[in-house]
């Protein structure tokens, strides 16, 4: 799989711009704040339907423009998918394929898989719960519809059981048999993204080892347990355990909602013990392993997004880093430094088919090879 070209109109800096791409490996060079990240934002959203950054539409479209419009060209198991997303902040969002629009958007999650790794991928251990929840999330979507579409019906469930709780903390009745039918409605799709979250970590453990001890050069030893609940009591039984509390409290306490990545480093948490280059190297084989994991199980290569991936590591991590992603046997790969040196040599030592773009101020310029 790989993108032929894409083209932006009034979608973040850009106005209007059409990037023609090569199959294996595309530069992109500037310095901060030209509109790189962009780029790779609108990769990620003609994959996926959304911004990698979890921003809403209303932040995506150019300022002063009132929609956005992105188009791309994939080839897919020797087709071409032609992608494009139709936006109309806070009133029209529209995904077609081929010229078909989609019924539902999440029908396109899983179609062009991709991976981005960003600089603010640290996020995944610094920040609660709900950063680690949405990698799984993300990268078992992709994996898998059914889940993706249990995960809606579940998230759907919830919002409407809390906003049941909140009204009878608000109206003084409390109706035991209404709660419990919500209770009824979450068990379904509850116990089947515990199983899926639990199948995905055997699978993906040693995956992330691996990659750790590569980038790291097998420096430390590291860890990532999934950590729920319901792991050790049955669902159900929770929410019959909870359900004064959650009257109490006005939402749900106990489900796959509240589920976590315990990560660890040397047997201690990452978060608290972790220097700086050892959190990005974690972080990075996160990324890495999500990406190997979706190569094997949809038998397609993912698209890979590298985001000023080399800043804040040491020259030894960074060697390792380059080693590992020339040699890895990565497919389409879109990369932004703001080195042109370092994209020089990292654009010598792929030894295959590239092209390298200059980024400012929201215009992409291509550099003709010497």
């Amino acid at each position: 799989m790989h993108l032929q070209y894409f083209i932006l109109t009034n979608f973040k800096n850009y106005e209007s711009q059409r990037i023609d791409c090569s199959s294996q490996l595309n530069c992109f060079l500037g310095r901060n704040g030209m509109g790189k990240t962009n780029l790779l934002d609108a990769i990620y959203y003609l994959c996926l339907g959304k911004s990698h950054f979890n921003l809403p539409d209303s932040l995506l479209a150019r300022h002063g423009a009132d929609f956005f419009r992105l188009e791309g060209c994939f080839t897919l198991e020797g087709r071409q998918e032609r992608i494009v997303a139709k936006v109309i902040p806070r009133k029209k969002k529209e995904l077609e394929r081929n010229n078909l629009p989609y019924q539902r958007l999440s029908e396109h999650v899983g179609l062009l898989p991709v991976v981005m790794i960003a600089p603010d991928d640290t996020y995944l251990a610094t920040e609660g719960s709900e950063a680690r929840r949405r990698f799984l999330d993300n990268t078992l979507s992709q994996l898998d519809n059914d889940y993706l579409q249990q995960l809606i019906t579940y998230n759907k469930v919830l919002q409407q059981r809390n906003a049941l709780l909140k009204q009878m903390a608000d109206s003084g009745r409390y109706n035991a048999a209404l709660t419990e039918a919500y209770d009824l409605q979450l068990l379904g799709p509850g116990r089947a993204i515990h199983q899926a979250r639990q199948a995905f970590m055997g699978r993906f453990h040693g995956l992330l080892q691996e990659k750790y001890r590569i980038i790291s050069g097998q420096a430390e030893a590291i860890d990532c347990a999934y950590d729920s609940r319901l792991n050790e009591t049955p669902f159900d039984q929770l929410l019959e355990e909870s359900r004064e509390k959650d009257r109490i409290l006005q939402r749900t306490t106990a489900g796959i909602h509240r589920d976590d990545l315990n990560l660890s480093i040397g047997g201690y948490p990452l978060k608290r013990f972790a220097s700086q280059g050892q959190l990005k190297s974690f972080v990075l084989a996160l990324r890495l392993a999500q990406y190997r994991l979706l190569q094997v199980e949809k038998k397609a290569i993912p698209i890979l997004l590298l985001d000023d991936i080399f800043d804040k590591l040491d020259n030894e991590r960074v060697r390792r880093l380059l080693g590992l992603l020339l040699e890895g046997g990565f497919g389409q790969t879109f990369i932004t430094d703001t080195d042109e040196n370092r994209l020089s040599a990292i654009v010598e030592h792929f030894g295959r088919d590239y092209v390298k773009y200059a980024v400012e101020n929201g215009t992409a310029t291509k550099i003709q090879a010497p």
